[in-house]
């Protein structure tokens, strides 16, 4: 049997460095699973009436990628277009800061694949490292906003925002529909905070907060401070009478601010949102950054979002875990409170480590010279005649400037190039940072045509001395110990020790595509011509990244077969809100505003479910087959019964199942025949890329995830890209943004108009290496390890769907359900004992419970493929001994699993030996020794603690 050739120079292309499989290889995959060639495989496997033709390894509409060229030239590319941007003085601020980043920092978390190809800690055992810096993350935002607890990071502000009104209304009791809104708030955030309003019929009331109340019921209150102007006020009247009329208050709280502000708790709000961005994350013209959601404890199991706890190991040694609603959405559904199932977990940890860093005194200290560049140039301002319009204020001023263009062109055109805030025609703000010297505020007062004084350099913050925070803040440990670079150098080392990451072991989770995040990837995202734009920069300033944009945008129209595609939803969950939105938004525009049915199939992605109820839709579940595939008779029978009130279908493809269903036609035609709309899930595109098009084979709309498909790494959780792609009739119903024209119009769906903008030169650098045949052989290679797994392990563990020709896609499940129900050890037993093994679980008990689900992705070659598969092997033989009696169900190495080190010095009482425990079936492969052995998990959610627990708790 013959594979497919590589490169015919002889020279080893990019192609065949990301694709784990060499010819060899390749060829002993397709031996096993009985196929002649990778064509022959995609003829098998993939319906024919979906599959795209091919010629010279290129499909059908991909020709309109560039030809691959080489890692050197990629990066030569990119370093071309960041050349093309211009880094200017950012003094625009709303929300987004020039920071000056730590090295060590960069070097050791940004640069570090131990933390950026680490993946959601849902496998707690060998997660200790990166759940401690969260839960560190935690406690910093808790400790600066006076809230009682925080989750582990939202999207981004804009977002957390939302998700804070949403919270403020399942938590209150008044039954009002009605939400204030600050008129202080940053524009974009009350944006995506209209956007998530409006399906849900909540009706935003705009007031001046600084004035009072409005009259009228209304269950909620949403507040900023420091404001959008800059002003600082003291919101305790406002939230006191604001409980006394039954509402909650949400504030959001600029971290840095709090260090020398009295915190939002302290005044009395009920949470807080905000970013952590100016700890330590660069703008990236829009993001990835941490936002975060902080709450009191009476609405902590209101919190959405993922939530570290503390609980206990098997031994009774502290231990760290995802806490109450994780994932809810894949449980609740339909009646979760968000569709949110990611996090930003590597910015959390980048601003939770600036925070440990710099402790409690150097982050005021930041604070005190940021607030007096901001004093300074105030005062110089007044003292020239300027009108600053606030008294009290952070980091911002606004000044009055009628006919305002000439000072901000002035600005612009200094020696320092700064870009000004316009507010409005006699308005310019001006924002300080970490980033700003002496220089920048002169320049400023110059482009003024004002002198600074003596006196100016001099002048007292801004903040009102009522305001000034007296309560301390920052005071564990974790704050305390890492001041110097040695010591925090060794902290990142010893917590990256604790986990497996893709630079220790295969991640082969199904669902979830754990592939190669290449470094000529990664290396761009820290060039500041990528990452020290401010999303809000004029159009000029952002040439080289408005070409990256431009080129993704068609080169993901080519590859989903798609009419448009927005870049702006910043995660998965995201980029389903958005599509859902597009298809309501369409009906709408038609008068059909009765269609608000959403047909969802019963093994659907939990978020679907969610996502859809947020877009104001109802859902109705349609049956699946025995064999997983959808029930075409129930889908029909649900379409005519809700055909006139029919919107969209929801369905993953290839299915969440890991098969290509031969009746994916069918299906989108029935929905269109009653005039609904197909909504085709982009979480397995892996398994389409270069094969098949959704555009073309019934899809209206798909969110890809860029960070599975197309290398975004997962970032131990965060950050993701979510884009849509759209047929032409729903192009006009993409996002939109308030600071961009000429985007869609449907309201903005994160703060930022190109979402998590600098981390794409990640998918441009892999497209534009790989080409249009290493995408399509990426994607029939990955089909093929998945296949040769499930030929492998079926005899063992038994694969539970496959396709018409016995094919799966790119995933497989393996059912334990018999094993568990004969022998009593279950799949939460398996997955614990893989890491004595070395190696990280695949999903557990999704979509089906008692089931392990397996995606080998494209990256991993066959050595480690057999590792693996020899590793489960071999644990089915320990299960025997179960079976057989030798060892008990209570008391075996898969029920003790995993082993510590630590284990093997205490007193010994197990049938089985210390040798069997942690290098079973005499494996000598290199592991990473688990920290903490099984965590129980009921025990942390009965015994609430989110934040760092007090260092004698590990003694």
């Amino acid at each position: 049997m013959t594979a497919e050739p590589r490169s015919t120079s002889g020279l080893r292309t990019f192609v065949d460095r990301h694709i784990g499989p060499d010819a060899e290889q390749t060829a002993r995959l397709l031996d096993v699973i009985g196929v002649a060639s990778l064509d022959d495989l995609a003829a098998a496997a993939v319906p024919a009436d979906i599959l795209d033709a091919a010629v010279d390894g290129i499909a059908d509409g991909l020709d309109a990628l560039p030809a691959p060229v080489s890692e050197h030239e990629a990066l030569a590319e990119l370093a071309a277009l960041a050349a093309g941007n211009t880094v200017a003085t950012s003094m625009i601020g709303q929300g987004y800061s020039a920071t000056l980043t730590p090295p060590v920092l960069v070097r050791n978390i940004l640069e570090n694949p131990a933390w950026y190809t680490a993946y959601t800690p849902y496998q707690p055992e060998i997660s200790q490292g990166r759940l401690e810096a969260l839960l560190n993350f935690q406690t910093m935002v808790s400790d600066l906003t006076g809230m009682d607890i925080a989750n582990s990071s939202m999207l981004d502000e804009g977002t957390a925002a939302a998700e804070a009104m949403t919270l403020l209304r399942r938590a209150g009791k008044s039954k009002s529909a009605r939400l204030v809104l600050d008129t202080d708030l940053f524009p974009q955030t009350r944006a995506v905070i209209a956007t998530r309003a409006e399906p849900l019929g909540i009706e935003l009331v705009d007031a001046d907060l600084a004035a009072g109340l409005p009259e009228g019921e209304f269950f909620g209150v949403v507040s900023q401070t420091p404001g959008a102007s800059g002003r600082i006020v003291d919101l305790t009247s406002v939230i006191a009478e604001a409980h006394d009329r039954g509402a909650l208050v949400a504030v959001g709280a600029d971290l840095l601010a709090a260090t020398l502000v009295t915190s939002p708790g302290e005044q009395g709000a009920d949470a807080c949102f905000g970013t952590s961005q100016r700890f330590g994350v660069p703008m990236g013209f829009g993001g990835p950054h941490a936002g975060y959601l902080a709450v009191r404890t009476s609405h902590a199991r209101q919190l959405p979002g993922r939530l570290v706890g503390v609980s206990v190991d098997a031994d009774g040694s502290p231990a760290y875990r995802l806490a109450l609603q994780t994932r809810e959405q894949h449980i609740r559904r339909e009646k979760a409170t968000s569709n949110i199932c990611t996090a930003q977990v590597l910015l959390a940890v980048v601003a939770a480590m600036y925070a440990s860093y710099h402790g409690a005194d150097g982050l005021t200290a930041i604070a005190r010279r940021v607030a007096g560049h901001a004093a300074s140039l105030g005062a110089a301002l007044r003292a020239g005649g300027v009108t600053v319009v606030h008294e009290d204020y952070f980091d911002t001023v606004l000044a009055r400037v009628p006919g305002r263009a000439a000072v901000v062109v002035a600005a612009a055109k200094s020696g320092a190039a700064i870009n000004l805030r316009f507010v409005d025609d006699d308005h310019v703000g001006i924002s300080c940072d970490e980033a700003t010297i002496d220089a920048h505020v002169e320049a400023v007062l110059q482009a003024f045509g004002v002198e600074p004084t003596s006196a100016s350099g001099s002048a007292p913050i801004a903040v009102p001395g009522a305001l000034s925070r007296t309560s301390e803040f920052l005071t564990h440990p974790a704050f305390t110990r890492y001041r110097t670079e040695t010591a925090m150098l060794r902290y990142l080392r010893a917590l990256s020790d604790k986990d497996i990451a893709l630079d220790r072991s295969m991640i082969p989770l199904g669902s979830c595509t754990m592939k190669l995040n290449a470094t000529a990837e990664m290396e761009p995202i820290t060039w500041p011509g990528f990452n020290a734009l401010h999303p809000f920069a004029p159009a000029d300033d952002a040439s080289g990244m408005a070409r990256i944009i431009g080129d993704l945008e068609e080169w993901l129209v080519a590859v989903t077969g798609y009419d448009a595609v927005s870049l702006q939803p910043n995660a998965g969950s995201q980029g389903e809100y958005a599509g859902l939105l597009a298809i309501r938004n369409y009906h709408r525009s038609r008068g059909d505003d009765a269609r608000t049915i959403c047909l969802i199939p019963s093994s659907a992605h939990g978020t679907n479910a969610a996502s859809a109820v947020m877009a104001g839709m109802k859902v109705v579940v349609v049956a699946c087959r025995t064999n997983g595939d959808v029930d075409v008779d129930d889908l029909r029978a649900k379409v005519a019964e809700h055909a006139e009130s029919l919107a969209a279908i929801m369905i993953t493809y290839p299915s969440t199942h890991g098969v290509y269903e031969h009746e994916i036609g069918d299906i989108c035609a029935a929905v269109h025949d009653a005039g609904g709309q197909v909504y085709v899930d982009g979480a397995n595109l892996n398994a389409l890329v270069g094969v098949a098009r959704p555009g073309r084979f019934g899809g209206d709309v798909s969110h890809l995830n860029l960070h599975k498909t197309f290398c975004i790494p997962h970032g131990g959780g965060g950050p993701g890209v979510g884009p849509i792609g759209v047929r032409s009739h729903l192009a006009q119903f993409l996002p939109g943004h308030p600071f961009v024209e000429g985007l869609g119009e449907t309201g903005a769906i994160s703060a930022a108009p190109y979402g998590s903008a600098s981390i794409l030169p990640i998918t441009w650098a892999y497209i534009r290496m790989m080409g249009a045949a290493g995408l399509r052989r990426a994607t029939l290679t990955a089909i093929a390890s998945a296949n040769y797994i499930a030929r492998r392990l079926d005899e063992y563990f038994p694969v539970l769907y496959t396709g018409d020709r016995s094919m799966v896609a790119h995933e497989c499940i393996l059912d334990l359900r018999p094993i568990t129900k004969r022998t009593g050890v279950t799949v939460d037993d398996v997955a614990k004992r893989l890491a004595d093994y070395g190696f990280h679980a695949p999903t557990m008990s999704f979509p089906v419970s008692g089931t392990l689900m397996i995606e080998p992705t494209e990256s991993e070659n066959l050595d480690e493929i057999d590792a693996f598969v020899d590793a489960l092997i071999a644990i089915r033989a320990e299960i025997e001994r179960v079976a057989s009696g030798e060892w008990t169900v209570d008391d075996n190495p898969l029920r003790g699993a995993p082993h510590t080190a630590h284990c093997l010095v205490t007193d010994w009482t197990h049938p089985y030996t210390r040798e069997e425990a942690v290098y079973p079936a005499g494996t000598s492969r290199a592991k990473v020794w688990p920290s903490v052995r099984r965590i129980d998990g009921a025990h942390g959610d009965r015994n609430l603690v989110c934040s760092c627990p007090p260092i004698e708790a590990f003694a």
